[in-house]
């Protein structure tokens, strides 16, 4: 299995432990997952990552119980993996961004069972490192169709349907904090 972490930081050569930015609420039992840990994403949904750090998204895709209708009214019969939804104002910094996918060795981590995510509780030294351009050419080689909105906030409705939405860096989205 392949692991990876994404940074804008060309020059990491240990990854330490740290608690998260800004803490989640978590199940009962799992509040440690705010704690100090390095994260990694698996290969399958490493395309999750394939962003500038902050940009704002919103990414679905279908699941073994998503509906016929949800699968239609989002897909269609484009057969993409997954739909990644992104901010016009973001755009040409997609476009222009350059990030950093470190490979990381998987021995010392853990799956935390929720879509593809990985930690582990010490530090990490990356087994290589790639630098990545073309990022809407990166997701559509991995079967990502890239949709360009003007905002992100009318697609809250999507954790609503069968469809799994992820969304990430959505507090750097225009009015999704008065959304909320």
């Amino acid at each position: 299995m392949r692991l990876f972490h994404f940074s804008d930081d060309p020059d990491i050569g240990s990854f330490e432990p740290r608690p998260v930015r800004v803490p989640a609420a978590r199940p009962p039992g799992q509040e440690w997952l705010n704690g100090p840990l390095v994260w990694a994403i698996d290969e399958a949904h490493e395309h999750l990552y394939l962003f500038p750090r902050e940009c704002p998204r919103i990414l679905i895709w279908s699941t073994p119980t998503t509906s016929k209708l949800d699968r239609d009214e989002w897909f269609g019969d484009r057969p993409h993996k997954a739909i990644a939804f992104v901010e016009r104002a973001w755009l040409e910094r997609l476009e222009a961004g350059l990030i950093y996918r470190y490979e990381m060795p998987s021995a010392s981590f853990r799956d935390v069972e929720d879509v593809g995510m990985w930690v582990s509780p010490q530090s990490v030294r990356p087994s290589r490192i790639e630098a990545l351009s073309s990022l809407p050419r990166a997701l559509e080689s991995r079967n990502v169709e890239l949709r360009v909105v003007d905002s992100l906030v009318p697609l809250k409705g999507l954790w609503r349907t069968s469809l799994h939405a992820s969304g990430i860096r959505l507090r750097n989205a225009q009015g999704w904090a008065a959304q909320s």
